[in-house]
């Protein structure tokens, strides 16, 4: 039995691990799925988040709470590969293994910032559909925040999770934050602790949002022990393919002590 942590995406929030939590369970392991700030049921509002740390804060507060014996896989999806890396900095020996699930993963040379400028580059303004962005530092910056629109997570998000899915998303997302100069700082992560702990990689290979070619670019920017492909997955492969996620993390359980 292992302790699996799930650490959800941008606009998201625990409630998106439903499927992969039953699955997880039935065969045996500890679960735990997290709210990070102003996101799912935390009671936090964005304009209280001053920083990546308010942000992370949940995540690293259940860190802390662990026994000093007890370790945990810790998975991340998408934006949430950001905060897991940054609870491995501050906690590695509590900590298995990272598993990124078609998400943004660093490495310890460059600040996590340089990820989101490849994402930004990627994506096209006519791709975001109806989400909407705000600019706070000027419409020449990276946008500050984001809301899922609903027909963008139907076309580009969602586009082979089932429909109740999609509907259960479209009344529970909440506006996320990019965190942009926070994570634009150098030594966030190093190599003595973010580096030492073992990484896994899940590609989806039909994310619109994240597009494999990303994902392999992450991959090349901070290789791993292991690389795991989810065919026919959309960016939300917790619905769509949530048996092929347990499976792929469950091979993880079985390998990293």
């Amino acid at each position: 039995m292992k302790h699996f942590v799930l650490v959800h995406g941008m606009c998201h929030g625990a409630w998106c691990w439903y499927k992969v939590v039953t699955l997880l369970k039935s065969a045996g392991h500890r679960v735990t799925a997290v709210n990070l700030g102003a996101s799912g049921i935390n009671p936090k509002k964005l304009d209280e988040l001053n920083s990546i740390a308010d942000y992370a804060q949940p995540l690293m507060e259940l860190m802390e709470s662990l026994p000093q014996d007890e370790k945990v896989i810790l998975v991340g999806h998408s934006f949430g590969g950001i905060s897991i890396s940054l609870a491995m900095e501050s906690y590695p020996n509590k900590v298995i293994a990272g598993v990124y699930l078609t998400a943004f993963m660093p490495n310890h040379d460059s600040p996590p910032v340089t990820l989101l400028e490849e994402f930004f580059k990627s994506i096209q303004e006519e791709s975001i559909m109806d989400s909407e962005l705000s600019f706070d530092d000027g419409p020449q910056s990276p946008p500050t925040t984001i809301l899922f629109g609903p027909n963008h997570s139907a076309a580009k998000i969602y586009q082979l999770s089932p429909k109740s899915d999609l509907e259960l998303a479209i009344t529970l997302l909440r506006k996320g934050k990019w965190f942009m100069k926070d994570l634009g700082k150098e030594s966030l992560l190093t190599k003595e602790k973010f580096g030492c702990v073992k990484r896994v990689y899940i590609v989806c290979n039909d994310d619109l949002i994240i597009k494999e070619s990303l994902q392999k670019w992450f991959i090349e920017n901070s290789p791993t022990e292991d690389v795991k492909v989810i065919e026919g997955a959309d960016h939300m492969a917790m619905f769509c393919k949530p048996k092929e996620l347990c499976q792929c993390l469950q091979e993880v359980a079985e390998k990293y002590n």
